[in-house]
């Protein structure tokens, strides 16, 4: 297969390439701007003849002959997507047009890297992929949160139109080696606190809840996904259903890191969701997929990580 990852200098994108590569009959084409992702990620697999490394933004067009697309670029996490909301849009919709218009070329099969932010706040709980949502049209996260419901609707429209192979899947909160530390996520701040002795900042009274799902268990999941026959379009929840308050979060993170660190509670953001949980029966389904890695046995592999970047500095 040849095979195209956007945003593959990304935490997703660089662990799926890392995976996609291990198959010798792969060739790897990762396509980053390097807005959010880092070569750092990918060093490693660049010294792979099936590996190749493109620069560029998806808000242009390019032309490359794949077989498959991963479309992985975008900001996550709020602070990075709010920097620019303007390109955080352009990126969800110029950008999916671009890939759907090579997959329609060349025949290849797009994957869009949805989110469970299409559910906004959710009134029903946990998120079927049924539920519509309840989203903030006009507030600061909807740049990410409509930008990714509208490249929904375009992959379904050039699957209806033109016949273009589509699969969508919306992904809840996930984590793992090669996420940034500093990308003001929720387990990346807690686990770099407490690193550094520092007090973990929850926001709100920390009663808010999110469901988390180790990097590898999604790898799995997005590659299964892929290869699914042609009739699995989505959306596909993936997602881990297992549900903890942002305080059990915390912790967590405080039993595996013992020290001074106490909890500083500030504000609530804006639009912060109340509730995360992902109903996954649709993936268990279709993909015949479940998550298996429980969350103290992902943080103390992401502890780790965290850890040996920290004596690299």
């Amino acid at each position: 297969m040849r095979i195209l990852v956007t945003g593959g200098a990304g935490f997703l994108g660089s662990n799926l390439c890392e995976r996609l590569v291990k198959d010798p009959g792969n060739t790897v084409y990762c396509l980053d701007n390097l807005q959010t992702g880092s070569l750092e990620n990918i060093k490693e697999l660049q010294k792979l003849p099936n590996f190749s490394f493109i620069k560029h933004d998806i808000v242009e067009p390019i032309d490359l002959d794949v077989d498959q697309i991963y479309n992985a670029a975008c900001p996550a996490s709020p602070p990075a997507y709010q920097e620019d909301p303007v390109h955080t849009m352009k990126t969800s919709v110029f950008g999916i047009i671009n890939m759907l218009e090579l997959g329609r070329k060349y025949g290849a099969t797009v994957l869009q890297f949805s989110t469970s932010e299409v559910y906004g706040d959710a009134l029903v709980h946990p998120q079927p992929e049924t539920y519509w949502g309840n989203v903030n049209p006009d507030g600061i996260r909807s740049c990410y949160d409509e930008g990714k419901r509208a490249a929904e609707t375009l992959c379904f429209d050039y699957n209806r139109m033109y016949g273009t192979k589509v699969k969508v899947i919306r992904i809840f909160n996930t984590y793992g080696p090669k996420m940034n530390p500093w990308d003001g996520r929720v387990i990346s701040n807690f686990v770099n606190q407490a690193l550094r002795g520092e007090d973990l900042t929850v926001y709100g009274d920390g009663s808010q809840t999110r469901s988390f799902c180790f990097v590898d268990d999604l790898m799995e999941g997005l590659c299964r996904m892929m290869n699914s026959g042609d009739t699995v379009k989505g959306p596909v929840n993936l997602g881990n259903p297992g549900e903890f308050t942002i305080l059990e979060l915390a912790e967590e993170v405080l039993k595996q890191i013992p020290g001074k660190s106490r909890l500083v509670f500030k504000d609530l953001p804006q639009d912060d969701p109340k509730q995360r949980r992902p109903d996954i029966t649709r993936a268990g389904e279709l993909l015949g997929w479940q998550p298996r890695i429980p969350l103290r046995e992902g943080l103390e592999r992401v502890i780790a990580y965290y850890r040996e970047l920290m004596n690299k500095q």
